[in-house]
């Protein structure tokens, strides 16, 4: 067991982040001197000897003190996270700001190694992206926002998945898609007052096409007739279930000018598909992707997650050769992230902490066969829980990058997220501040508070842009 002793730094969630990277909770308490008795008391510990680890006197800066902690804790565990102290979600975020300050590439890898601690590799990783990000997208537009829609139901629920994703009737379906719509108009009418444009659409879940055809043909239609797409770069609708996907369905789709889609296998094992919860067959994702091809759909981004229950290395790399087979223009790579709102921690609370090495070699495989059939990094980013703290990468056949992937992870333009679950965040560039905007989760409180929600948006986006001038947000 490890007393950690923050000292003189009062706020402990960064610090608490960093150490949960070396420690299992149950292996630490991490406390003020003022909280230290409470803290013990909470961990009912008794053990008979503990490890003392204190932060020194005169160090408030919480980076000087996660690095101290780093050598400590990188000491006593010999382990060396490939992030070093960054605890954050946006590590390519933090290097772009850089970039904004004119810190060059080479001021950044120097800052990154002897600063933040990362790993060689990790930096190459980042100043890749970097430099792909900058090739393909100046800053936008501020009359351009970015569009979320979320649609919160699903066929089955994956054991590792938090997000907002139900299984429903038809009815409740319907019935949600009816207070979405009158979400969508409020929202299309108060842009065009405003004279703020769409320049992305992501229609997200959960699972889009778990819509009946004609529910989808309906959401799109509503879409098109009450945004303005005139400024508009990006259509996405995420089909990332197989066993969703119809022709009828992707026809639809087509119609209405979507121009990015995802079919997300995660694995091809089909072992690993029962495992986790996945209603469909290897067989039915190559299906898919056949049909998308046929109707004509222009780019299609498939998901694979590196870490998932039983399955090693070798099993990743096989799934992933097929993939690339497939030929979308673009594949993500996670990092499975244990949340506390999945059914994976019920079954192993601990499963991150022994998947590190497994999943490194997952990943170091991954960046080989992209490198090797001509995919490039263009956005990444981390959650809380990741299996070996590692990270989230998107990679791209150069030139089908999404706008809309950049544009999030960057947090440098308006994102207005419809729908349950949807968090709108509000871009005022001129301070470079986000304020954000949510609606509740729960889908049935989502429909029965509908006005509020709208309120919400009044308050949190249409005012705040009239204030601003018709300036821009």
């Amino acid at each position: 067991m490890y007393k950690i002793d923050c000292n003189e730094i009062k706020n402990k969630y960064e610090l608490e982040e960093l150490v949960k990277m070396f420690l299992k909770p149950n292996d630490y308490v991490l406390f003020n001197n003022e909280t230290v008795q409470n803290s013990l008391e909470e961990k009912n510990s008794n053990e008979s000897v503990w490890k003392e680890i204190q932060i020194p006197d005169g160090i408030t800066d919480k980076n000087e003190g996660k690095r101290y902690l780093f050598e400590k804790l990188s000491a006593e565990t010999g382990m060396h996270p490939d992030w070093g102290i960054l605890t954050g979600v946006r590590p390519g975020k933090l290097a772009g700001e850089y970039l904004k300050k004119g810190k060059n590439f080479q001021e950044i890898r120097t800052l990154f190694k002897n600063f933040y601690y990362v790993s060689d590799e990790k930096i190459d990783l980042l100043i890749d992206l970097c430099e792909n990000q900058k090739r393909v997208f100046a800053n936008c537009e501020k009359k351009d926002v970015g569009i979320y829609i979320g649609i919160p139901f699903c066929p089955t629920r994956c054991v590792y998945c938090s997000f907002t994703s139900n299984q429903a009737t038809e009815e409740k379906i319907n019935w949600y898609l009816d207070a979405l719509l009158k979400e969508i108009a409020y929202v299309g009418k108060r842009m065009k007052e405003s004279g703020i444009f769409a320049e992305s659409i992501y229609i997200g879940g959960g699972t889009p096409t778990t819509l009946s055809t004609e529910g989808l043909k309906k959401l799109l239609f509503i879409v098109s007739m009450h945004f303005d797409l005139s400024h508009l770069k990006e259509f996405t609708v995420e089909a990332g279930r197989p066993d969703t996907i119809t022709k009828e369905k992707l026809q639809v789709i087509s119609d209405f000018h979507v121009d990015r889609i995802s079919i997300n296998p995660q694995s091809m094992k089909p072992r690993t598909l029962e495992l986790i919860g996945r209603s469909h067959t290897p067989e039915q994702i190559v299906d898919a992707f056949a049909m998308a091809k046929d109707i004509g759909i222009e780019h299609i981004n498939a998901d694979l997650i590196a870490g998932l229950p039983e399955e090693e290395p070798e099993d990743f790399e096989e799934s992933l050769r097929q993939i690339i087979k497939l030929a979308p223009q673009n594949i993500t790579v996670h990092t499975l992230a244990v949340k506390r709102a999945s059914r994976l921690i019920d079954m192993d609370a601990e499963y991150h902490y022994h998947q590190g090495e497994r999943v490194r070699k997952m990943l170091d495989i991954s960046k080989q066969l992209m490198e090797d059939n001509g995919y490039v990094p263009y956005y990444m980013y981390r959650q809380k829980h990741m299996s070996g703290n590692f990270e989230n990468v998107g990679y791209a056949k150069p030139n089908t990058e999404s706008i809309y992937n950049i544009r999030i992870m960057e947090e440098n333009q308006t994102i207005i997220a419809l729908g349950a679950g949807g968090i709108s965040k509000v871009y005022f560039p001129d301070e470079n501040r986000l304020e954000r905007v949510p609606n509740v989760s729960n889908y049935e409180i989502y429909v029965e508070r509908l006005d509020e929600m709208l309120e919400r948006k009044e308050k949190g986006i249409f005012i705040p842009l009239k204030a601003e001038e018709n300036g821009g947000i």
